[in-house]
């Protein structure tokens, strides 16, 4: 295992390694989300801590407190290093466990928010990824849309909020696994490269116990109308005030 730290910024850094490492998905996950300083926040399946750690790139982003959970020890453990690269000790809690016997390790009824970057393939479909990490983060081998949903409806609080990102295929599972655990899809936005194009990603937001009522917000473009770089509010989701190189974006991406 070769892991490195990568800045986010000036004052932030990340512990990244081939197996667990993020893309363009968690930074609008965790821009979707709307994570206020005073919200409890909780991320499950969270990998090397991008969703968490991207809310503390400046003192406004900082929540009260957040809990990253992952079954995977190697991911939890990049967590725990960027937690005392960063002096976020204490702020941002590490486990270890799988998100559905969390009892005992997380409370529950306790969080504001949580945040989710499930698998995308669903069981038994698609082609496995050789490396053990990926197939484990891109298939629905230790956990379903509706494992996610019925653990967040056991960690919000009444009125707290799930978010996630799914490939728009999965829409309607995604809706349906909320209901069944009685979180109420509330908000959701379409990612797409262009204006033109068809959308890669969605983000959708459910509230536990709320009344039936979806608001479709405008799509969310990656590219700038001229096509020439990201568009102005991807560029302010990254805390980017021009175009990324073409490398960077690239990397981006991945």
């Amino acid at each position: 295992m070769t892991q490195q730290f990568e800045p986010l910024n000036s004052r932030l850094k990340i512990c990244v390694s081939r197996e667990h490492k993020f893309g363009t998905d968690a930074f609008l996950l965790s821009d979707f989300a709307r994570v206020r300083r005073r919200d409890i926040l909780c991320d499950l399946g969270t990998g090397c801590g991008i969703v968490l750690l991207l809310r503390y790139r400046t003192q406004e982003d900082t929540p009260r407190e957040a809990w990253g959970v992952d079954i995977q020890p190697q991911a939890i453990q990049q967590l725990q290093a960027a937690v005392e690269e960063n002096h976020l000790e204490g702020q941002i809690h590490p486990v270890c466990a799988d998100l559905r016997q969390l009892k005992g390790k997380v409370p529950f009824g306790y969080f504001d928010v949580v945040t989710c970057n499930p698998p995308y393939q669903a069981a038994q479909t698609g082609i496995l990824c050789e490396e053990d990490a990926h197939t484990i983060a891109r298939h629905e081998l230790f956990c379903t849309l509706e494992d996610v949903c019925q653990s967040a409806s056991k960690l919000l609080r009444f009125g707290g909020r799930l978010c996630l990102c799914q490939r728009p295929q999965r829409l309607f599972d995604a809706m349906a696994a909320m209901r069944k655990f009685h979180i109420e899809p509330k908000r959701l936005r379409m990612v797409q490269q262009r204006a033109a194009s068809a959308p890669w990603l969605f983000l959708l937001e459910g509230r536990l116990g709320s009344r039936p009522h979806l608001e479709v917000e405008a799509p969310l473009l990656m590219e700038a109308p001229d096509g020439q770089g990201f568009s102005q509010e991807v560029l302010r989701i990254y805390h980017k005030d021009r175009a990324l190189p073409i490398k960077e974006k690239e990397a981006a991406q991945e």
